[in-house]
C-alpha cells in the first residue's frame, strides 16, 4: 500500500516536469488563443450573413457571406487538427475534401449543405468554454512559477540590511489562494508553496483538459460516422482482395514452382527405373534428391503462407502468442499481458499483426535497448495493445510508414492507433481494438 501512495504521488510531483506538460501547457495557449478567435470570427461572420440575408435585397450577398463563414470553418478545423498533431503527437484524420458542384448554384448550395464545415461551426461554438480553461490552466502555470521565485526575488530586488525592507504582494490565482503581503524574506515562503500547488495543478488540468479537448476535434472535426464506415468498408475490401492476390502470388511462385519441379523430377527418375538396361544409381540418386529438396521447400513455403494468413501461436491465446513473439525479439523485449474474455479471432489475429509489425519497426529504426509490449482488456469491452521502446523517437504514422498501413487494418474493425513519439524518445504506441469485430 505504501509503495502504491509513493508511486501515486511521485507521478502528481513529476507532472510539471515532463515534456509532455510543456507541450500541452503551450498548446493550452496556442489553442486556446485560436479557439477565441474561431469564436468570434464564426459569431460575428455568421450574425453578419444571417442579418444581410434575412433582407429582400441582400440575400445573395448574405449568402455568400454565409458560404465565406463556413470555409473559414473548415480552415479554422484544419488548424486545430494541426495542433493537436504537432503539440499532442494526436493525429486526427481528416474528413473528405469538399468536392464542388459545377456553376455558380451548385457550388453555393453545396457549400451550404456542407456536414465537414457545419460540424466545424459547432466545434468553434463548443471551444469557447475549453479555451477559457485552457488560458486558465497557462495562467495558473504562469503565476505559480513567479510565486516559486519569490524566495530568490525578495533577496535579489528587497534584501536591505540595517533599514525595512519593502513589502512584495504576490498573487494566486483561485482556487489556491488570493493575495498575499509579504513583508520578509520567511514570508515568502508561503506564496512559494502555493507557487508549486498552482504549478502542480495547473500541470494536470492542462493534461485534463487536453484530452477532452482531443475529443471534440476527433468527434467533430474528424471524418464523420457515415464516411468513417464508408472509407473502412472500402478498406476492409480491398485488403481482403489484396490477401487473395497475394496468396495467389506465393502459390504461383512458390509452392506451385516447387511441386512441379518435384514432379518432373519423380518423372525422370521414373523413366530411368523403367528403362530395360540397368539404370544409372548416381542420376536417379541426385534426382530423387532434388525431389526430395523440392517437396521440403514446397512444405516451407505452405507453412509460411499458413503463418502469414493465420499464425498457429495463436491457438493458445494470444498472451502465448505475445509472449513467443517477444522472446524471439532480436531487442529484449517483455511482454505483461492481463487478458479477461478471450477477443474474436479476428480481433486476435489483428493485434499479433499490430505488435509484430511494432517490434520490427522498433528493431529496425528506433535503436533501442529495450522493448516493453503491454496488452490488457478493459471494462468497457476493449483491448489495448501498447509497444513501447526506449529509442531514439521521431516515429510518425503520415510518412509512409508501416504505421499507416496498421492504421488501415485497425480501422476495419474500428480501432484507433495512437503515436507518442517525441525526438529523442520514449517512442509509444497504443493499438485500440474491440474485443469483438
Amino acid at each position: 500500500m505504501d509503495d502504491r501512495i509513493r508511486l501515486v504521488a511521485g507521478t502528481i510531483l513529476r507532472a510539471p516536469f515532463t515534456g509532455r506538460t510543456v507541450r500541452e501547457l503551450v498548446y493550452c495557449g496556442l489553442g486556446g488563443l485560436a479557439g477565441v478567435a474561431g469564436f468570434f470570427i464564426t459569431v460575428f461572420s455568421f450574425a453578419a450573413g444571417l442579418t444581410i440575408t434575412a433582407s429582400i435585397l441582400g440575400t445573395v450577398v448574405g449568402l455568400l457571406l454565409l458560404t465565406l463563414a463556413l470555409l473559414i470553418s473548415r480552415r479554422l478545423g484544419g488548424l486545430h487538427r494541426r495542433l493537436v498533431r504537432w503539440l499532442l503527437g494526436y493525429e486526427v484524420a481528416a474528413p473528405l475534401r469538399f468536392q464542388p458542384g459545377k456553376g455558380i448554384l451548385a457550388r453555393l448550395d453545396r457549400r451550404l449543405r456542407d456536414r465537414v464545415a457545419w460540424r466545424a461551426v459547432s466545434y468553434s461554438l463548443i471551444k469557447l468554454p475549453v479555451a477559457a480553461v485552457q488560458l486558465y490552466a497557462l495562467t495558473l502555470a504562469g503565476f505559480g512559477l513567479v510565486d516559486v521565485s519569490y524566495p530568490v526575488l525578495w533577496l535579489l530586488f528587497h534584501h536591505n540590511p540595517g533599514g525595512n525592507p519593502s513589502s512584495m504582494a504576490a498573487v494566486v490565482p483561485l482556487p489556491f489562494g488570493g493575495k498575499f503581503e509579504v513583508s520578509s524574506w520567511p514570508g515568502t515562503f508561503l506564496p512559494a508553496l502555493a507557487g508549486v500547488a498552482c504549478v502542480i495543478g495547473a500541470a494536470w488540468l492542462a493534461r485534463g483538459i487536453s484530452a477532452g479537448d482531443r475529443a471534440l476535434v476527433r468527434g467533430l472535426l474528424g471524418p464523420s460516422r457515415v464516411s468513417e464506415l464508408e472509407r473502412t468498408r472500402t478498406l476492409a475490401v480491398e485488403d481482403s482482395a489484396a490477401a487473395l492476390r497475394r496468396v495467389e502470388r506465393d502459390l504461383h511462385d512458390g509452392a506451385q514452382m516447387r511441386l512441379a519441379a518435384l514432379a518432373m523430377n519423380l518423372g525422370m527418375a521414373r523413366e530411368k527405373l523403367d528403362d530395360d538396361e540397368v539404370p544409372e544409381v548416381a542420376t536417379v540418386r541426385e534426382l530423387l534428391d532434388a525431389a526430395q529438396r523440392n517437396a521440403v521447400d514446397a512444405l516451407a513455403d505452405l507453412r509460411d503462407l499458413a503463418r502469414g494468413i493465420h499464425p498457429p501461436a495463436l491457438d493458445n491465446g494470444l498472451a502465448s502468442a505475445l509472449t513467443s513473439l517477444a522472446a524471439s525479439s532480436a531487442i529484449p523485449a517483455s511482454l505483461t499481458a492481463d487478458i479477461g474474455p478471450r477477443p474474436a479471432p479476428a480481433i486476435e489475429t489483428i493485434a499479433y499483426f499490430c505488435a509484430a509489425e511494432l517490434i520490427a519497426n522498433a528493431t529496425k529504426h528506433s535503436y533501442a535497448n529495450e522493448i516493453k509490449v503491454n496488452i490488457h482488456t478493459e471494462r468497457r469491452g476493449v483491448l489495448r495493445l501498447e509497444v513501447c521502446d526506449d529509442g531514439i523517437g521521431g516515429a510518425d504514422a503520415g510518412h509512409g510508414s508501416g504505421l499507416a498501413g496498421l492504421a488501415q487494418r485497425v480501422s476495419t474493425v474500428d480501432g484507433r492507433i495512437d503515436v507518442s513519439s517525441p525526438p529523442g524518445g520514449p517512442t509509444l504506441v497504443t493499438v485500440t481494438l474491440p474485443l469483438k469485430a
